[in-house]
Parts: C-alpha cells; structure tokens; sequence
C-alpha cells in the first residue's frame, strides 16, 4: 500500500478578500474530493486572500497509480480552476 502526499500552491490575483477566497476553494476541494475520492483540506495561508494552498491525501496500490492520480489531479485543477498553480510539492510513503 502506498500513499500519496501532496501540497498544492495556487494563486488567485482577483481575490480581494477572504470570502471570496473561501468561495474559490471550497469549491475546488468539493469538486476534487466528488471526482478523486481523496481527502482534501486547506493547510496553510488561511489569511492570506490570494494564496490558497490545498494538501491532499490518497491510498494507492502502486507506485503507477500514485503518479496517474497525480498528474490527473493537476490537469483536473488547471482545467477547473481559474487559480494559477504555482508550486507542487509530492511525497509518496510505503506501508
């Protein structure tokens, strides 16, 4: 069993306050967690209105399918957020 460990870092310019910010990533969690069956939560930057950063946690069986989930993961985010990804880290634990 494997497991994946991401942080996401994206950036949203026309955010002007932290409703706004709330509104944009509650969104895209829901939509991530709907579509990946994963768990997702905001991790830091919580008063900061225009970084969001997104941490997110899935069980896989292999390596192979940790790196799929992953790159549909990001193309899922560019392609359903107007955020600007702007820093991915990874890890990947084996249990």
């Amino acid at each position: 069993m494997r497991i994946l460990i991401m942080r996401v870092t994206l950036r949203a310019s026309w955010v002007h306050s932290l409703k706004e910010k709330r509104m944009v990533i509650k969104s895209i969690m829901q939509k991530l967690k709907n579509k990946f069956n994963i768990s997702v939560s905001e991790v830091a930057e919580q008063d900061i209105h225009q970084i969001l950063v997104i941490g997110i946690a899935a069980v896989c069986g292999s390596s192979a399918q940790i790196s799929s989930i992953m790159e549909n993961i990001i193309s899922f985010i560019e392609e359903n957020c107007d955020a600007e990804i702007i820093n991915i880290e990874d890890d990947e634990e084996l249990f």
